[in-house]
């Protein structure tokens, strides 16, 4: 299983989020480069980077930001936030993206979404399917839809998709611990599908759990930021796992 670090860019700047609300966050000290250099010395090799600002404004703008960790470390990034247009998905892999995870796009403008996969490969684009009582938010989780999460991921399951990144918006950075139950159900009903885990995880015990079950990748943030994963366990994890 991949373990993927999460880092979120506003205004240029490493920003953590306080109790799951996109309005508040505080500035972490470390800028987004110095943070990725730290993730990458323990053997990681994937990053999730999110742009706040474009998340915010419906389009790229931390694209500097990207730029700059993509040419001075070998991450594998995914990039998310603000990728609306054909032209913010180019600008994205033109500065650096190995892959980019889009959500508000694949309500709005379903043939665009699935033109992409079509386009750039499965591999590359990632569903981003967060929800809250399994209804899907968009625009950075400050929007509400009617739209089911099952039958949001069916749609394109049978159209192709392969990767989705699903986060349980009520567990987001309050450490509550990852929605098992949730992730059991999408396995069983979508088999093939690769899941990026995000949201509630505390600890290794939790990454192991998801592991268990099946989850293709954990991406994990508040645990870390709050020192309950230390770069220590998550480099004896990799070398152990591996």
């Amino acid at each position: 299983m991949e373990i993927i670090p999460s880092i979120l860019i506003c205004k240029g700047k490493t920003r953590r989020i306080i109790n799951a609300n996109l309005k508040k966050e505080k500035i972490d000290k470390l800028s987004p480069l110095d943070l990725a250099k730290k993730f990458e010395s323990i053997g990681i090799n994937k990053l999730h980077l999110i742009d706040l600002d474009g998340a915010k404004k419906g389009h790229i703008v931390n694209y500097p930001a990207l730029e700059t960790i993509a040419g001075h470390t070998s991450l594998k990034i995914n990039y998310t936030g603000g990728l609306h247009t054909d032209g913010d998905v180019c600008k994205a892999f033109e500065f650096g993206a190995d892959s980019i995870t889009a959500s508000t796009v694949s309500i709005y403008y379903p043939e665009l979404f699935k033109a992409w996969i079509i386009s750039y490969g499965r591999e590359k684009i990632i569903l981003g399917a967060d929800s809250l009582d399994h209804q899907i938010r968009i625009g950075g989780w400050l929007k509400k839809t009617k739209v089911d999460l099952f039958k949001h991921i069916a749609y394109y399951y049978e159209r192709g998709l392969k990767y989705i990144k699903s986060t349980d918006i009520s567990r987001e950075a309050l450490l509550l611990g990852p929605p098992l139950e949730l992730y059991k159900e999408l396995l069983e009903e979508f088999p093939n599908l690769h899941i990026l885990a995000k949201g509630g995880v505390r600890d290794l015990s939790d990454i192991r759990a998801l592991k268990k079950i099946g989850i293709h990748s954990v991406i994990f943030s508040s645990s870390y930021y709050e020192g309950r994963i230390t770069l220590k366990e998550l480099s004896d994890y990799i070398a152990n796992n591996n």
